[in-house]
């Protein structure tokens, strides 16, 4: 028999609530997964689901309020000052926004060695020649480019140079934080073939969020649905896409458009807006968007459970078994 897998990554029963005026807003509430060494795991959800949030959890610069995230077995939610610093050199974040997220102020090679400057791992002539190898592999010329500010670059350019940024301490885990969202699509599809080749290149594991569910079958080895604040549903990408198990996830697809403008278009919409996370429903969150709906699931709420081999749905009626048995009574109201 094979050995069990020890995750890279274990996050459990993470929570993050923010309080605004008086009122607790819960914007991840118990999310639990693990990544193992090399994968790459996407997270999807509409807007406003928790995915940035979570990500930023992971990061610690959203602190979270419950849970513990376990980097190679040390658990980073109780670490603090140097311990904490150096635990985040061996994860690094590429943040949405290409352009805010670099320095106005510096210039790009500068930008790109700024970790290297302040844990001092290389020095001298090593330094000067990895910023110049990393600008190289994302394709930003050193000797042309290295003395320009992120202003003078397009968002796309912006975007291989956070890249190059955050290889700089040799990371394990990238979170990639909807890092495409803002390029257009000829940029995008530039960025994953560089991130996939540089994934290769370096032993990475990514955990890549984003909304674009086309974009994300296409690098996630697995992937996360998320609504509002909890995952529903996480599995293989090929086997989710093909069979999804959980209502919400089976909307989202339903919901992509083929390009293909001779494609017949049968979008499905999904009905009414989701819930405050200042009160979110009882038991299921999903319940008061589903169409299968019953008075168990404003009861109770749903645990994992496997319905395919690594394919976990929270749902009381997984669409896999009961699809072909009979419609439960729908709950009204």
């Amino acid at each position: 028999m094979n050995a069990p897998r020890t995750p890279l990554l274990s996050v459990t029963d993470l929570e993050v609530t923010f309080h605004v005026h008086g009122h607790a807003v819960s914007a991840v509430a118990g999310v639990s997964f693990e990544i193992y060494e090399g994968e790459t795991l996407g997270l999807v959800g509409e807007s406003g689901c928790g995915k940035s949030t979570t990500g930023k959890a992971l990061m610690r610069i959203v602190e979270p309020s419950k849970g513990t995230v376990e980097l190679e077995g040390v658990n980073i939610t109780k670490e603090s000052g140097k311990a904490l610093r150096s635990a985040r050199t061996r994860m690094q974040m590429i943040f949405q926004d290409p352009i805010s997220s670099l320095n106005p102020r510096r210039r790009v090679k500068d930008i790109v060695a700024e970790p290297l400057d302040c844990w001092k791992t290389v020095t001298g002539v090593e330094r000067d020649k990895l910023i110049s190898d990393l600008l190289s592999k994302v394709g930003i010329d050193p000797s042309v480019y290295g003395n320009r500010y992120a202003r003078q670059f397009s968002g796309g350019q912006c975007q291989r140079i956070s890249i190059a940024r955050s290889l700089a301490m040799r990371p394990k885990l990238l979170i990639c934080d909807e890092m495409v969202s803002a390029l257009d699509v000829s940029v995008q599809a530039q960025i994953l073939n560089l991130l996939e080749d540089l994934k290769a290149e370096y032993g990475l594991t990514l955990l890549f969020i984003a909304h674009d569910l086309a974009v994300v079958k296409n690098v996630s080895d697995r992937v996360a649905v998320m609504y509002l604040g909890k995952i529903c549903e996480i599995g293989p990408a090929d086997t989710l896409y093909e069979s999804p198990a959980h209502p919400y996830t089976e909307f989202l697809l339903g919901a992509a458009l083929e390009a293909d403008p001779d494609s017949p278009i049968n979008a499905q919409v999904l009905q009414g807006e989701p819930p405050s996370p200042m009160n979110p429903p009882s038991g299921c969150r999903f319940r008061t968007r589903c169409p299968n709906a019953t008075q168990r699931c404003a009861d109770e709420e749903p645990l994992p459970q496997e319905v395919a081999p690594n394919h976990m749905v929270s749902c009381h009626y997984p669409l896999t078994i009961h699809h072909k048995s009979t419609t439960p009574t729908v709950l009204e109201g």
